[in-house]
């Protein structure tokens, strides 16, 4: 199981997309909840080390920023996951690209490269596993609201192998 550092909203961020969530959850669309926080991942290893917190904390500094969520996105293709894109501010990019620079002494083998800057796309994932004949509907509820304003308020170390969470800063 991998491990990743992540960016975690305000409660306003949060509550919208739990609320999405368990609209998802009602039209029988598997999604993240209940167990997990809404969250946008920055970079994925198979291993984080813990000195990445040290490294990382002084760019909690920078925090909060506001942030964005806005349309449905669709990665995949059969079963897809559904997700809302994280809009992309110039101070989000820059975060990204800092946590990306003091994360890569920490992290075994290395990052995906789907994390890197320039590579990166800033989503919150909806559901996983939509199938084909469920993607139209599936899209139509994710994208209520239109967009979700909030806040960017901390950074969280994931271990997905242990499913737990620890803050930096």
């Amino acid at each position: 199981m991998v491990h990743s550092i992540e960016l975690v909203f305000d409660t306003t961020v949060e509550t919208a997309v739990r609320d999405i969530w368990s609209t998802l959850a009602r039209h029988d669309l598997r999604s993240p909840a209940p167990g997990s926080r809404p969250h946008a991942t920055l970079t994925v290893a198979e291993r984080i080390d813990d000195a990445v917190h040290e490294a990382l904390a002084p760019l909690t500094e920078r925090l909060p920023l506001p942030c964005v969520i806005g349309a449905p996105l669709i990665f995949g293709r059969g079963r897809a996951v559904l997700a809302r894109l994280l809009i992309p501010s110039g101070e989000l990019l820059e975060l990204h690209a800092a946590v990306y620079r003091g994360s890569l002494p920490h992290l075994t083998p290395g990052p995906m490269p789907h994390t890197e800057p320039g590579q990166w796309t800033g989503h919150v994932t909806l559901a996983r596993r939509v199938g084909p004949d469920q993607l139209a509907r599936a899209v139509e509820l994710a994208g209520r609201p239109t967009e979700i304003t909030g806040s960017v308020v901390g950074l969280r170390h994931w271990y997905g192998d242990k499913r737990i969470e620890r803050l930096i800063g």
